[in-house]
């Protein structure tokens, strides 16, 4: 049977650290005085604004990691009915950097938990239908195979809003990727190509959120982390190729304003929207722009040839070798959501909330720099 329990703890209002202006591409530019946090760590400008009128009965499926933190933030400030369904391994709610005890309490009281495994597709079916949902955030959903019993318990749901990715879209020399653009059948990401494809042809209300690189505290992917570890040891940054390569990163928060913003929209409904951060940045742009964030003086920077190198398994870099970037405009015209945070103030609100507190996921690995290093200087002599 499923267990419903209340987590005894509290409550933050999720706020935002919002910065005043953007940068783009720090390619060529020196950075070298810390960012300050002008704001609480989760203070913000003004009230959110919750599109949906009345208060709704929401499932999270996962939600206890990254985006889902801030998430249901969001919606328990709101006053919707929150329940995250995971399998119990981690605590539901943790205290975030900058929160209160009281805060932290009355959050943690207001979140309900379901415990089960969403690769047990009778119990998901029994335990959702016997509780009931009026809308569904799927945050961790991989493969269509896992959202058909969901949607199959829950034949009147309102809205089914799911977590897919940028990573669907077909490698192309024409940049930004838009939302009709064609997309990639054999992507690593094409599970969730299924989960779209299903979700059109059932007869539910559904939006899809295509974010490119997320960023931000609590980020479980070696993302700017991989950046700190290594200017925090002082060490250079290897890049491949040129370093002039063109990527895009979103912050967590407006990733989970975005979703608030599509709950009960009417534009909303049976779309997709790319989600990230407004302006690009080249790979040299992005170190230099981690180290003005993180205060550490602008970093040696490495270029590589990784054709040259035979790392076996491991990952040399933690972004795709390529230009890789969305357009945000549509999110932006149809729903009025623009991010709030420029790149360094972001990735100074990741540092000074997370790696700066010597908090992070993964351990420090540097054996490919080892193998990149060792080389070039040989190379250099």
């Amino acid at each position: 049977m499923a267990k419903l329990a209340v987590m005894q703890r509290g409550h933050p209002s999720l706020q935002f650290s919002l910065p005043p202006s953007s940068l783009s591409d720090f390619h060529g530019v020196r950075l070298s005085s810390p960012v300050q946090m002008k704001r609480k760590p989760w203070e913000t400008r003004g009230a959110l604004q919750v599109t949906a009128s009345a208060t709704k009965k929401i499932l999270i499926m996962g939600g206890t990691r990254f985006i889902g933190v801030f998430l249901t933030r969001l919606l328990v400030k709101e006053g919707h009915q929150v329940t995250l369904f995971t399998r119990g391994k981690a605590a539901i709610t943790k205290k975030l950097p900058g929160e209160s005890d009281e805060e932290y309490s009355d959050f943690s009281s207001k979140v309900l938990h379901l415990k089960g495994d969403r690769q047990d597709f009778e119990f998901v079916k029994k335990a959702l239908s016997a509780e009931g949902f009026d809308v569904v955030y799927d945050i961790n959903g991989r493969e269509a195979n896992e959202v058909e019993p969901i949607l199959d318990a829950l034949p009147n749901l309102e809205q089914y809003i799911y977590c897919s990715s940028a990573g669907v879209y077909l490698k192309s020399d024409l940049l930004p990727h838009f939302e009709t653009d064609a997309v990639d059948p054999k992507s690593r990401h094409k599970g969730k190509l299924n989960t779209e494809s299903l979700l059109q042809s059932r007869d539910v209300n559904w939006t899809s959120i295509r974010p490119v690189y997320i960023y931000g505290p609590l980020n479980y992917n070696p993302v700017e982390e991989w950046f700190f570890h290594r200017l925090k040891a002082g060490r250079p940054i290897p890049i491949p190729g040129s370093g002039v390569q063109i990527t895009q990163l979103g912050h967590v928060k407006d990733l989970a304003t975005a979703f608030i913003k599509v709950l009960g929209h009417p534009k909303a409904s049976k779309q997709v929207f790319n989600i990230s951060g407004s302006k690009y940045v080249t790979f040299d742009g992005l170190a230099r722009a981690c180290a003005k964030a993180g205060g550490f003086p602008e970093p040696e920077i490495v270029h590589y040839n990784p054709k040259d190198y035979d790392f076996g398994k491991l990952k040399a870099f933690p972004f795709r070798d390529q230009h890789f970037f969305a357009s945000i405009e549509k999110a932006a015209k149809e729903l009025g959501w623009t991010p709030e945070f420029d790149l360094v103030e972001g990735l100074a609100d990741s540092y000074n909330l997370d790696f700066g507190r010597g908090t992070y996921r993964k351990e420090a690995d540097f054996t490919t720099d080892d193998m990149i290093l060792s080389k070039t200087f040989v190379l250099q002599k």
